[in-house]
């Protein structure tokens, strides 16, 4: 029996020399044909000579080729142990499905090609996001604008939890930086979104007039989506001929409002809601007059000034050094928002959009009065010191010359 057993691995050694088959090492990468393919594993016939499995966490279902295995598929698998409990050789998917999605990685940034990422997790700078088991990050300003968190506020708590949303979703992004030796990966789904938004953008131009709803309201103006699914933003300067302190004071999310194209840069398209409106400013010389007496509410107290409402559509700024204070005054102690005062206009310019006041009547205030008063008493004072004085020296060198 012992013969019969030596007889065979004698045959054996013979087949693997002449068919040249090399033994495979731990470490080698390896082809094999998928005999049967389950979740709990999948066997292996390496060159028709020796059995293989794949098992446990070696399985690895992150790259489309390993992710739907039938009998019969040709597949590469790293070689782990060259015999296992059973006499298989104990193969892996995960060391070969790594390296396949390094390099996927490597050609998606070459070609400016799209992959996939799962979002795993977020922070306040942006999100966490694995491509075949392989961590990279999505930053805040890289999402497409459907995606970017535009609170009301830049309540950070309210960014978080919006960015939070997103976990678990699938993007489609492109790869801006790629670092393997510090395992750093950047993706941009921004850039997805501005390619596809190329062709649309291409049928529009400067000085067209768009309609669209509006999308989003920020501190610093409100976003407009028009035609196929393009986005531009109105910059609170652009909202109103009128000076304004908030966007949402005049609009809300889902508006209906027309607005003229002013910019187009790449895919960030700016527009302007004022420019299809009549300037009221155009009329301003005709309506006011330099030296002019009128009402004014007072808007907003600044350190420097006040911003003066004359009509709905005409505001001015009254410096501070036309206010007639105190050298101590304080500006926010004197004058209140919404009290109306008397102004008289000091400038017009309607082609700059200005139009300069001062506090009407000229008069002092108590306060100031009061502290001139005493400027002029302590001057009248040291004033008279010094005529003293003068008539003591005076009156000596008479003395002296008599």
């Amino acid at each position: 029996m012992e013969d019969k057993n030596l007889d065979q691995d004698a045959d054996f050694g013979k087949l693997l020399e002449k068919d040249d088959i090399k033994i495979p090492q731990a470490g080698d990468i390896i082809k094999a044909t998928v005999i049967t393919a389950s979740k709990a594993e999948v066997k292996l016939d390496v060159a028709g000579v020796l059995m293989g499995v794949v098992r446990g966490p070696e399985l690895y279902n992150e790259v489309p080729e390993y992710s739907e295995l039938k009998p019969g598929d040709e597949v590469e698998a790293a070689v782990v142990d060259e015999e296992n409990e059973n006499g298989e050789l104990e193969l892996s998917f995960r060391l070969v499905g790594q390296e396949k999605a390094w390099l996927n990685l490597r050609q998606a940034l070459k070609d400016k090609t799209t992959v996939k990422v799962k979002i795993v997790d977020a922070n306040k700078g942006g999100l966490l996001s694995r491509y075949c088991q392989i961590d990279g990050f999505l930053p805040v300003s890289q999402l497409a604008p459907e995606n970017y968190p535009r609170i009301s506020g830049g309540d950070k708590s309210r960014i978080l939890e919006k960015l939070k949303s997103f976990v678990g979703q699938e993007f489609e992004v492109t790869v801006m930086t790629l670092n393997e030796e510090e395992n750093k990966i950047i993706f941009s789904e921004k850039d997805v979104w501005n390619k596809r938004q190329k062709p649309a953008l291409d049928k529009y131009s400067v000085g067209m007039e768009v309609a669209g709803k509006i999308t989003a309201i920020t501190n610093f103006g409100v976003f407009v989506s028009f035609g196929e699914g393009i986005e531009g933003l109105i910059h609170i300067s652009e909202l109103a001929w009128q000076r304004i302190d908030s966007p949402s004071e005049m609009y809300k999310v889902n508006d209906e409002i027309k607005a003229e194209i002013i910019s187009i840069d790449g895919a960030k398209v700016f527009l302007s809601a004022k420019k299809l409106l009549k300037d009221p400013w155009l009329e301003a010389s005709a309506k006011y007059k330099a030296g002019q007496v009128v009402p004014g509410t007072i808007l907003k107290v600044n350190p420097f000034g006040l911003f003066i409402k004359l009509d709905e559509e005409i505001h001015g700024l009254a410096h501070i050094s036309q206010l007639n204070l105190g050298v101590k005054e304080k500006i926010t102690e004197l004058f209140k928002s919404d009290e109306v005062r008397d102004f008289e206009i000091v400038s017009v310019s309607p082609s700059e959009h200005r139009l300069g006041l001062k506090l009407a009547d000229g008069k002092k205030t108590k306060k100031a009065e009061k502290e001139e008063k005493e400027e002029v008493a302590e001057a009248e004072e040291k004033t008279d010191e010094k005529k003293t004085k003068e008539k003591k020296v005076a009156k000596k060198k008479t003395a002296k010359a008599e």
